[in-house]
């Protein structure tokens, strides 16, 4: 009878360490990062650097641009020069300058997009970008630079039907914020105390054994969380705002994977040790 209920109850805690682990990272996530304009232009901002996202913004540059010149047979050749010029810019302080500005108004646009109402995308706007790129070509004397349009020009980041699909959910995990962490810690505590205070000298490896496979099955399940979430995020997404739209998704979930990490190898500790504590103790009895 006693180990029936044993069974059950590791099969409990096997279960709902599986559960919070992803949801206390994710809603821990919304609330503190997402939510949060500094965090979020901290793990953006290091994107100036990222090859997709410069392509993507030359790319958008020299398209909104030749479509104001007509050059016939020369079209193609002036378009691939301003395209290599933009994409030298990218690689310069001004342009991580405008890179940090469009995120910071970018952010607003994410909190917009999970507080208000429908129809709302999440983009980045680079007409700072652009306008800093305008101001550098035409000073170097670049052809037809100063035909390069001022204007809303937007990566998108999150459809608005997407946003509007994702909009409960998001709004669901802040209002948890980290009370699913502490959630599990008091858990791990409480079952490991009472383990060992009341269980003898075997329910406490067994206890950091089933411990250890909750962590790691809720690691698993964090990510799958967000490969399925950066799927889900990215197909209604054009493809010609796609690979900046990755990177950016990538830069905001980097926490979550390191945490995965984090979670799987604390898991893995947890279960080898209680497997081999439980080895120890049943060659001692």
């Amino acid at each position: 009878m006693r180990t029936s209920i044993s069974a059950a109850l590791s099969a409990v805690l096997l279960v709902l360490l599986a559960v919070l682990v992803p949801l206390s990272a994710l809603s821990a996530w919304v609330d503190l990062e997402l939510e949060d304009t500094d965090r979020y232009l901290a793990a953006v901002s290091p994107l100036a650097s990222d090859a997709e996202v410069r392509d993507t913004v030359a790319t958008l540059i020299t398209d909104e641009t030749m479509k104001n010149v007509d050059l016939g047979p020369l079209q193609d050749a002036v378009g691939q020069f301003l395209h290599e010029t933009a994409l030298s810019f990218t690689t310069t302080e001004a342009f991580r300058r405008a890179w940090d500005a469009a995120n910071r108004m970018a952010h607003q646009d994410v909190t917009a997009a999970l507080h208000g109402d429908d129809g709302q995308a999440v983009t980045i706007d680079l007409a700072p970008v652009i306008e800093e790129v305008k101001e550098e070509l035409v000073g170097d004397g670049v052809p037809f630079a100063d035909r390069i349009p001022v204007r809303e020009t937007s990566i998108t980041v999150l459809s608005a039907d997407r946003a509007d699909d994702l909009r409960s959910t998001f709004r669901w995990l802040r209002s948890r914020s980290v009370w699913p962490a502490v959630a599990t810690a008091v858990l791990l505590v409480l079952v490991t105390g009472l383990a060992l205070v009341r269980g003898g000298p075997r329910a406490g490896p067994t206890t950091a054994a089933v411990a250890g496979g909750g962590l790691v099955l809720g690691a698993v399940l964090l990510r799958l969380a967000v490969a399925v979430g950066r799927d889900r995020v990215l197909e209604e997404v054009p493809g010609t705002d796609r690979g900046g739209a990755a990177a950016v998704y990538d830069a905001l979930t980097g926490s979550l994977l390191t945490t995965v990490w984090a979670v799987l190898i604390a898991g893995a500790v947890l279960a080898v040790g209680g497997a081999a504590g439980r080895v120890v103790v049943s060659r001692r009895g």
